[in-house]
This record gives C-alpha cells, structure tokens and sequence, in this order.
C-alpha cells in the first residue's frame, strides 16, 4: 500500500484489520531492533500460532525485511502480509526485493469527493483533503508547516540523502508558487542556486514519496506544433501549495482561485484513475500558439473554468484540439445546470462541478 504520510494508511489498517500483527517502524526501538537483524521478522513470526496477517508499515525503512518476507510467503501460504510505504525511493535505489508476481499494490490517496460527497471549498483550498488537516478546527497553518518542513525536509533528507537542505526548502517555495504550469527546469534551478539536473532529482524525489505529480504533454498524431517535452508538476494537496506561495482563499473569483480549481479537478481525476485501478494517464494539451487544454484523459478532453457562465471564448482550446481529435469534450464549471452545446459541428458538455464528480464517480463520463 503506496501513500504519502498522515494520508490515513495506519489508521485504516488498524480498524481494518484488528486482530493483526502490526509492525511500525517509525518506532525507534521497533525500527532498531529489525534494522540489526532483519531475521528476527522470521524467527518471530514462527514461534506465534493463529497468525495470519502481519503488517508492515514505513518498510521502505528496513529494505531487507522483504527479503524475509519473500521467503514466509513462499513457505507459508496461509499468511498475508501488508506492507506500506510513504516512499519508493530507497526501495527502488536500493535494487529491493519488490516481491515480483506476488504482491498487488494500492494506492492510498488523501480525501477525496466520493468519500466526503461535498464542496466546501474554504476547507479544501485552506486546510487541504489529508485527513487531519481537513477536519482541523484550528491553526491550520500550523499543520501545514509542520508538514512540510518537519516531515517532507526531514524524510527527504532520510530518504535521499540530501545535502542542501536549504537549496531544497527554496524548491518547495517555488514549486508552491509554479503549481500546474509547465516546468522550466533552468529558471527553477537559478533561483534555488543548483543546477537543471538537481532540480529533476527533487521533483522524482516529490514524486517516489507520493507528494506531487508530473503531468505530460499529449503527443497527438498532428500536423500542428504543439509541446511535447515540457511536463507541469502538481503537489498532491492544495492547502500545501497555497500555504507555500502565502495565498488564502477567500471566494471563487480571480487567477488564483482559477488555479486551485483546476489543481482540485486534477487531484479528483488522479484519485478517480487510481482508486479505480484505471490503466490511462492524464495529460495536457499546448500549441505552441499558446491554443491549451487542461486534461485529457480516457478519450474526454476537459477545460476547467471557475465561470459561472461559460461562453464561447472559453471554448477556443477545446475547438482547437477537437480538430484533430474525436475525442468528447468537456467543460468543468459553475454553471447551475449541465448542459449541451454545438459549435463548429462539436458537441461540448458544460458541466456544474458537483454533477461532474457524482458522474464521474458513478463511472458515468
């Protein structure tokens, strides 16, 4: 089970699963104890009778202990493990035991709308969907400090051995501040005083502990010019991005807003495709004339408009885009009522947001 921390992996597991062995090595003298002799998981496990499912939880921590795990499920067919991690990273650098043919993997994503089926967006903007946050009464931005300076420095420098620590909180900030826009990789790096090739390690970085997402371009079979190299980059909670470029929401007018709106729109189609075990990635789609898209995903291109009347200047980028696509298109909005219009021989769907999300979840698209 894959997530980033206090996204409620444990907490969930725990309810779920009772009467289970639970292994955290977050707990210093837990952690030490299987760090120094990894075997000691084996040796443990065969003096217990009537156990059956053992889990495992931050193993990224210990690599070797899935070496011993291979081995009790290969020897042992009664048990079940579950193991969860809030990084990739160690795991993959390390060459582990990735449990090949064996394991299935979950994803375990902060809130989303089909678990809490509303739209209140002053606590989705403001406190975030992790769960603590979301339900916070107060000092949030507290929360959100701790968060990104007490866990993601920290982690970081634990999980990839980082050196500027300082060179990495700036990245923060600006990745805060370029949320959803293409990634100039030398700018980011002149500001943050590294190079190009540093600052790619610090979004794989983001990406390997499940704290934002590269969004690429679509490559359509097209005459047209349009980008293909240039991927956008979105943190995995809005709050935390807000928090980062020191804006509050306070009503759904302005870029801003516009910009959260669409990072919200984004992270309900990631939790859609995972939780859904959805083979198809999401893209956007530029001209280099500067003619866009917001997402594309599942044959549907969407356009995200924080408008409550949409007209037909909002439509530019889809028309653009259906000109070499048969794709269906769509527009995510604030109108009050769907509706179906015409143009250039296209039919786009204007949707209310909220009836988008009831659709989308009941795989309806």
């Amino acid at each position: 089970m894959w997530g980033a921390r206090k996204t409620g992996k444990s907490t969930y597991l725990k309810q779920r699963f009772p009467d289970s062995v639970y292994i955290g090595l977050l707990q210093a003298d837990i952690y030490k104890v299987y760090f120094q002799n990894p075997e000691r998981l084996r040796e443990e496990l065969k003096s217990k009778d009537g156990i059956s499912t053992i889990i495992i939880d931050e193993v990224q921590k210990i690599p070797l202990l899935l070496d011993e795990v291979h081995y009790l499920i290969d020897s042992n067919k009664s048990l079940q493990f579950i193991l969860c991690s809030s990084s990739a990273r160690r795991l993959k650098s390390t060459g582990s035991n990735l449990l090949g043919g064996r394991a299935w993997i979950y994803m375990f994503l902060p809130l989303c709308y089909s678990e809490i089926k509303e739209l209140d967006w002053h606590k989705i903007f403001n406190h975030g969907l992790i769960p603590d946050h979301y339900i916070a009464s107060k000092k949030i931005h507290k929360y959100l400090a701790s968060y990104l300076y007490d866990y993601i420095l920290s982690e970081v420098q634990f999980e990839a051995n980082l050196r500027k620590r300082e060179a990495f909180a700036r990245f923060l900030e600006i990745i805060g501040i370029s949320n959803g826009e293409m990634i100039n990789y030398s700018n980011i790096a002149r500001d943050c005083g590294v190079d190009a090739k540093t600052v790619r390690t610090y979004l794989e970085i983001l990406e390997d502990m499940y704290l934002g997402y590269h969004l690429y371009p679509y490559r359509s079979r097209s005459k047209r010019q349009i980008i293909t190299e240039m991927p956008k980059f979105y943190l995995f909670d809005i709050a935390l991005s807000h928090y980062l470029r020191k804006y509050e929401y306070q009503e759904m007018t302005g870029f801003n807003a516009g910009k959260s709106f669409a990072h919200y729109v984004f992270l309900e189609l990631i939790a859609y495709k995972y939780l859904n075990d959805k083979r198809d990635e999401l893209f956007y789609w530029r001209t280099k004339e500067g003619y866009e898209v917001d997402f594309i995903f599942q044959n549907n291109a969407f356009e995200v408009k924080i408008a409550s009347s949409i007209q037909k200047n909002n439509l530019k980028g889809l028309l653009e885009f259906s000109k070499d696509s048969d794709f269906k298109l769509h527009v995510i909005s604030f109108e009050k009522t769907k509706r179906i219009i015409n143009l250039e021989n296209k039919k786009i769907t204007i949707w209310p947001i909220q009836e988008f999300l009831d659709t989308l979840w009941n795989n309806e698209i």
